[in-house]
């Protein structure tokens, strides 16, 4: 039976062989959720990079930049990391490249993968879905916060650990762990998530509302995958 397991930090992601696996990559607050958004919302393409220069070298090639170093905007770039900047329809049709702390180290990191899809609370059904219809084994790819675990990617690993427990067999005790964690939370996950320590930071920046959106389940029936170094559409 095929098998499921949760890498709960990029500083441990060595203990994994991705290279027969569909890796999901989480970064609740933000960056997955503005990815999820961003495609949902009739942006083209997103290109993650971990470098902040190499990130920024995209404008000139047509790209609008986004991206954050410690929650904060990056000086002289087009978006942040809020949700709600991919929205804004001055984006829809273009190429984004992006740059933040933790996610699009994830994805870097993911290169190699089966597939690497991008998953969030705001497209749940669409990552399980597509999980259900792979033959190969899933790893759920925790972004945290600067090697460190966090609550909110965690959450979601153990709410997509639940909606997938009929169609995979645990490799280890992440996933037993997560999930036990999301069913005693999932009652109020907003109320739980706002005492972590990455929203403790966020809620410093006055991006109250960015929380309680990037906690809403299936608000979108998208699903971004890495074609390349581009994140676009599923199409499946």
């Amino acid at each position: 039976m095929k098998t499921i397991d949760v890498c709960l930090s990029p500083d441990l992601i060595h203990l994994h062989d991705i290279s027969d696996k569909n890796v999901v990559v989480v970064d609740i607050l933000r960056a997955t959720s503005c990815m999820v958004s961003g495609l949902a919302n009739g942006v083209k393409s997103i290109t993650p990079f971990a470098s902040l220069d190499l990130c920024c070298a995209m404008k000139e090639k047509g790209y609008l930049i986004a991206g954050e170093r410690g929650g904060q905007k990056v000086e002289g770039f087009d978006l942040g990391n809020s949700p709600f900047d991919y929205m804004n329809a001055k984006v829809k049709g273009h190429k984004i490249a992006v740059t933040t702390t933790n996610g699009t180290v994830a994805i870097d990191k993911s290169k190699g993968a089966v597939s690497v899809v991008i998953g969030a609370f705001l497209n749940l059904s669409a990552v399980a879905s597509y999980l259900r219809k792979r033959e190969e084994s899933v790893l759920i790819f925790c972004a945290g916060w600067k090697g460190k675990v966090n609550l909110e990617d965690s959450l979601f690993a153990g709410a997509l650990v639940e909606e997938l427990q009929n169609d995979f067999t645990n490799e280890c005790d992440s996933p037993l762990l997560v999930q036990a964690a999301y069913q005693n939370m999932k009652h109020d996950l907003v109320g739980f998530i706002k005492n972590s320590s990455h929203a403790k930071r966020l809620n410093r920046l006055n991006v109250h509302e960015d929380i309680e959106f990037c906690m809403k389940q299936d608000e979108y029936d998208v699903l971004p995958v890495l074609n390349g170094d581009e994140l676009v559409t599923d199409q499946a």
